[in-house]
């Protein structure tokens, strides 16, 4: 019998994609690994059953090619397992942030990941496989200097576990990881683009810490290997829904579900705004 097949996007070394790749390859599956371009995917290039795709998500063209690859390498118009990994991170106050930026943002992380599952949702319906949206606990948060990148999250998260009822009829199975610490490229300090401010943002004082946010995160972050292995774990289990997987993720749910709203604020605000003694003051 033919192994299964799952196809990730964002595969890039170093990141959750990648080793999602690693993982999936070593439980048998065939795996089409993608990323923007194959020279970041370098440490798939010699193993057996992985294939490298070029694949940008905001390009309707480049995800219709990667559909079509898949069904010459496979001869069948079906894919098993559909892994939509693709993101950007972005930390900056949200007044001080350009539309330009914004949609950009959008268009990695929920426009593309649409586009994918719109060009790709019948080959794993055909299959009756499953989605998998790798998704953030910043998604069920209001934490401060992140208000673009939580929305962009939020709206993964809601359009997983809708599609997860609509899709549920025809034996697909949509799994929406809440994703926590995990220590990645894309959460290291050195990788995270440094706010850009307008010229005498009400924010300037906050700019040297905006652009090291991310290292407390990445210190107590989980090894991607580790975190892989769990959700590869979910997927072959047939999971269905949403999970909570990394540093932090289940008391994220914790506090976004439990706790009541003044609280929630003060956790947050707290750690983010007021312990930093930032000296904003409005110019007349």
């Amino acid at each position: 019998m033919a192994p299964k097949t799952v196809l990730i996007t964002g595969a890039s070394e170093g990141g959750i994609g990648n080793a999602l790749a690693l993982a999936f390859q070593q439980r048998g599956l065939r795996v089409f690994a993608t990323a923007r371009s194959l020279s970041k995917m370098d440490n798939l290039s010699k193993l057996p059953n992985i294939v490298l795709l070029e694949l940008d998500v905001t390009s309707r063209q480049g995800i219709e090619a990667a559909a079509a690859a898949v069904k010459s390498h496979t001869g069948e118009e079906k894919l098993d397992i559909l892994v939509n990994n693709s993101g950007q991170s972005y930390v900056g106050p949200a007044l001080d942030t350009s539309i330009e930026k914004v949609r950009g943002l959008f268009d990695v992380n929920f426009f593309g990941l649409v586009e994918t599952t719109l060009v790709l949702g019948m080959m794993v319906v055909a299959a009756k496989g499953t989605i998998v949206n790798i998704s953030s606990v910043l998604g069920h948060t209001h934490m401060p200097w992140l208000a673009y990148y939580n929305a962009s999250k939020a709206a993964v998260d809601l359009f997983g576990e809708t599609l997860r009822l609509e899709m549920a009829p025809f034996g697909v199975k949509v799994l929406t990881v809440a994703v926590g610490g995990v220590e990645t490229n894309m959460s290291n300090t050195a990788n995270v683009a440094p706010p850009e401010l307008s010229e005498g943002s009400l924010w300037a004082v906050t700019e040297k810490y905006l652009a090291k946010r991310a290292a407390k995160e990445h210190r107590w972050a989980t090894p991607p290997a580790v975190f892989a292995e769990r959700v590869v774990r979910d997927v072959l289990n047939g999971t269905n829904g949403r999970v909570y997987r990394g540093v932090g993720a289940t008391a994220v749910w914790i506090v976004t579900t439990l706790l009541p709203g003044w609280l929630k604020d003060k956790l947050v605000a707290n750690n983010e705004v007021a312990n930093n003694k930032f000296d904003i003051v409005r110019k007349p």
